[in-house]
C-alpha cells in the first residue's frame, strides 16, 4: 500500500478538524497528518500520495501557513506523487471567492508533473458565485463549507475519499 500523508493548513482549526475527518477516512495515521507549516522536502519525499488542504481566508487567499509550504513543494520533484486537495470556505459571505485557496494550491502545482485525484467534485449541489477552485464545472478538490453547510460535510468526505481510496 502507498503510504498518505496528509498536509492542512489551519488558523481555526476548520481545516485541521477537517483533516482528521479526511485522514480518518482513509486508513492515514495521526502520525501521518502534519501542519502545513511542518512541510519540509523530507517530510514530503516520505510519502507516495499527498492529500493537501487549506481554508480560504481575506480576498480569496491560502490560509498562512501554505505561502512557504508552496515554495517547498515547488522547489521538489513531484513526479510520480498522487495529490488531492481539499479545501474549506465560506459560500454565504465569501460567495466570490469561495474555496480560492484550493484552487491556489491548484494553480501552484498543476505544471508540478504530479497526478491529481479526486479533482471531479462537481459544483452542482454548492451555492456560490465564483470560485478559481472550479474547472469546467468542477472543483479540483473537495470543497467543504462548515459555516453554512456543516449538515452536508460528512456525506460529502464519505463520497469523496471512496472515490479516491483505490486511486492512493
Amino acid at each position: 500500500m502507498k503510504k498518505i500523508g496528509v498536509f492542512y493548513g489551519s488558523s481555526t482549526g476548520t481545516c485541521e478538524e477537517l483533516a482528521n475527518q479526511i485522514a480518518e477516512k482513509l486508513g492515514v495515521t495521526q502520525q501521518d497528518i502534519h501542519s502545513a507549516d511542518k512541510l519540509t522536502p523530507e517530510l514530503v519525499n516520505g510519502y507516495d500520495c499527498l492529500v493537501l488542504g487549506t481554508s480560504t481566508w481575506g480576498d480569496g487567499e491560502l490560509q498562512d501557513d501554505w505561502y512557504d509550504a508552496v515554495k517547498v513543494l515547488k522547489g521538489i520533484d513531484l513526479s510520480g506523487k498522487t495529490v488531492a486537495l481539499f479545501g474549506c470556505g465560506d459560500s454565504e459571505s465569501y460567495c466570490d471567492t469561495f474555496c480560492d485557496g484550493m484552487g491556489l494550491l491548484y494553480e501552484n502545482l498543476k505544471d508540478s508533473k504530479c497526478t491529481f485525484v479526486g479533482n471531479e467534485v462537481n459544483a452542482d449541489g454548492y451555492t456560490f458565485s465564483s470560485s478559481i477552485a472550479v474547472v469546467d464545472g468542477c472543483f479540483v478538490g473537495l470543497a467543504l463549507d462548515e459555516v453554512n453547510e456543516s449538515d452536508k460535510t460528512a456525506e460529502r468526505i464519505e463520497a469523496w475519499t471512496a472515490g479516491i481510496k483505490d486511486k492512493l
